[in-house]
This record gives structure tokens, C-alpha cells and sequence, in this order.
């Protein structure tokens, strides 16, 4: 009688494979980033790679969120997309948001 060989399962590579993955995502989201340039394309802002965002120019064109569900895709779809973006931290990211909403009447505009 032929024995059963044992083998591997996902759940018993399940921890290295998550971490093998977000490794990826974290290399290519750095790789993403030196590509536009490294700073914000606004006020220059580089100190943070975590702060740096990515804002589709044309929000019809955009085919996925660079981060969007975690999604692993291969450099040059992440390249076609990032090509749709401008890179920028945080804070000009949600200032740019603001102008936009406010100037489609869907937001009022703060100052102070």
C-alpha cells in the first residue's frame, strides 16, 4: 500500500506568504515613489515615504488606487497608473481635495 506523502499547506506557509507579500507591495510602492521624483510634486515635502500619496489627475482614467485593496500588481501596470498621478504628501493631497470639492459646490472652502 503506497503511503500518502505529506504535504505543505497554505496554512502552514500562511504567515510567511503574508509577509512575503507585503514585503513586494512595500518595494514597489518605494520603487513608485522614486519614480515621481521622490517629493511632493507641490511643496517638496520628502522627509516621509509613508506621507507621500498618489492623486489621479483625471479621476475617469484612474483603472485602480495604487493601494487600493491590496491588491499586487506588476511594475509596469503600477507604472501606467502612477503615470496618471501626481505624487504628493498628505497635506497638499487633502488641500487639493478641498479646492476640488469646493469648486464643484460639494464642499466650502476653509480659511484662516
Amino acid at each position: 500500500m503506497a503511503q500518502k506523502k505529506d504535504r505543505r499547506k497554505y496554512a502552514d506557509r500562511r504567515s510567511y506568504l503574508i509577509e512575503a507579500v507585503r514585503r513586494r507591495r512595500r518595494r514597489l510602492r518605494i520603487k513608485a515613489v522614486a519614480y515621481k521624483g521622490g517629493k511632493c510634486e507641490l511643496c517638496g515635502y520628502s522627509r516621509c515615504v509613508d506621507a507621500l500619496e498618489f492623486h489621479h489627475l483625471n479621476g475617469n482614467s484612474k483603472e485602480f488606487g495604487i493601494s487600493s485593496k491590496g491588491y499586487t500588481r506588476s511594475w509596469s501596470k503600477v507604472r501606467d497608473e502612477i503615470n496618471k498621478c501626481l505624487l504628493l504628501c498628505a497635506n497638499c493631497h487633502r488641500e487639493l481635495h478641498t479646492k476640488e470639492a469646493a469648486l464643484s459646490g460639494n464642499a466650502k472652502m476653509k480659511t484662516g
